[in-house]
């Protein structure tokens, strides 16, 4: 019992060294990038507010969401803030987080599609994967394409010189990782889990989560120069073996660092790796600065 109270006792002391790492970084460093000053007066169109004929895919950054559909699941109040971060699937086509489950994929897709009818021009990238331990759903590919087939931007590698122009008025790039099923083949209208990379590090400390991001986008090649997407989460994620495990209180250590994560990235050099770049409970604010740098770039600023 001793030991568990020391370790406890010394994790807390590593979050917040860890923290006020970030913190002090944040005043020395300061948060200014090309594009940092931007605010966009329509969120859900923003990409047709760049104009569609001047945004190449490769300079487009994603401002995206870790784990997209657990903003219902569990019990309000009781099981959800272990699992809510805003999509994984099960075998009978529920989204869950772990062993909670929510409402059945057929509510995301629905909101993708009515996001889709009531816009022009926002590409979206979807990843659907199957959760560890589950069956993937039978046939699940196929409903994919019966669900968002006049949609669906065919895997290629073309795709990403291509401008948005040029890809309309397909829309939705879907990346389906199954866990048993055939995998998505080069040529058909889904995009197999080698098209959409990542280094995730587990772990509920900030600075060590922000260095790593740092490490792995500086191993990957510039965003024109490559054949897949590549993923930077700007979360942290609750441990077992720590005494604090909602998602909330955890990811908010990171939180609010993004901008300084991209600010960091120029500093550094590796500015025109970073491409998609996701956290837990998107803001305004998160939105803002991916749309500013994407700007930077159409301008030829960053």
């Amino acid at each position: 019992m001793g030991s568990e109270i020391s370790k406890q006792i010394q994790r807390r002391k590593d979050v917040l060294r860890e923290a006020k790492v970030l913190r002090d970084l944040s005043k020395t460093c300061g948060t200014q990038f090309p594009g940092c000053d931007y605010c966009c007066l329509d969120r859900k169109n923003w990409m047709n507010g760049l104009d569609p004929r001047k945004i190449p895919l490769f300079k487009i950054v994603w401002p995206g969401t870790h784990d997209s559909g657990t903003n219902k699941i569990g019990i309000q109040f009781v099981s959800r803030p272990f699992a809510q971060c805003q999509s994984l699937i099960q075998e009978d086509r529920q989204l869950c987080h772990g062993i909670l489950t929510t409402y059945s994929v057929d509510v995301i897709l629905n909101d993708v599609k009515k996001f889709l009818g009531e816009t022009k021009s926002e590409i979206i990238i979807l990843e659907v994967r199957t959760e560890f331990g589950h069956q993937d759903p039978p046939e699940f590919d196929k409903y994919l394409v019966d669900q968002l087939g006049e949609y669906l931007i065919g895997q290629d590698d073309s795709v990403f010189g291509k401008t948005i122009v040029e890809l309309l008025p397909k829309r939705v790039i879907c990346v389906w990782k199954p866990r048993n099923s055939p995998k998505p083949q080069a040529g058909g209208p889904l995009w197999s889990e080698g098209y959409l990379k990542d280094d995730w590090l587990d772990t509920d400390l900030p600075s060590t989560k922000f260095d790593s991001n740092m490490k792995h986008l500086g191993e990957q090649p510039p965003a024109s120069m490559r054949k897949y997407f590549y993923r930077v989460e700007n979360t942290v994620t609750p441990q077992a073996d720590n005494s604090v495990v909602c998602v909330k209180p955890v990811t908010y250590r990171i939180h609010g660092y993004a901008r300084l994560f991209i600010s960091r990235c120029f500093s550094k050099g590796l500015a025109d790796r970073l491409q998609l770049f996701s956290t837990d409970f998107i803001d305004a604010d998160f939105v803002d600065a991916c749309i500013g740098l994407t700007c930077a770039r159409i301008e030829g600023k960053a």
